[in-house]
């Protein structure tokens, strides 16, 4: 029986690698004048209160379960663009953003984990 469980948990696993997604959201947003680094700003912190993690300077990436989740940040994100901004939306399969590879200098470090429980609104 131990078999069998352990089966069904990998294929439970491998199903959710393809049905879960990962939302980038690569930008640029100029910050030459006041307004345009209070918009730049403001686009930032929507990115955080969506739940996203920065990844690098101006990429992000926000964990969905679904891609109709994911497809409800594309919306906020959509509605919130700064006027002069270059904005990148990408998603991705659970599974192909493990196959990311990152590094630090010449040391290789994990891909970030999916979060372990999910938000609730």
């Amino acid at each position: 029986m131990p078999k069998e469980r352990e089966k069904q948990a990998q294929k439970k696993k491998t199903a959710s690698e393809y049905r879960a997604m990962w939302l980038l959201t690569l930008f640029d947003v100029p910050v030459l004048t006041k307004e345009q680094r209070r918009e730049y700003t403001e686009f930032r912190k929507l990115l955080l209160k969506e739940g996203f993690i920065q990844l690098q300077l101006s990429v992000y990436a926000r964990y969905g379960a679904s891609d109709e989740s994911v497809e409800v940040s594309r919306g906020r994100i959509r509605a919130a663009i700064p006027p002069h901004g270059h904005v990148r939306l990408l998603a991705v399969t659970d599974h192909q953003y493990g196959k990311m590879e990152m590094w630090f200098g010449k040391k290789r470090r994990r891909v970030e984990d999916p979060p372990a429980q999910y938000e609730l609104f």
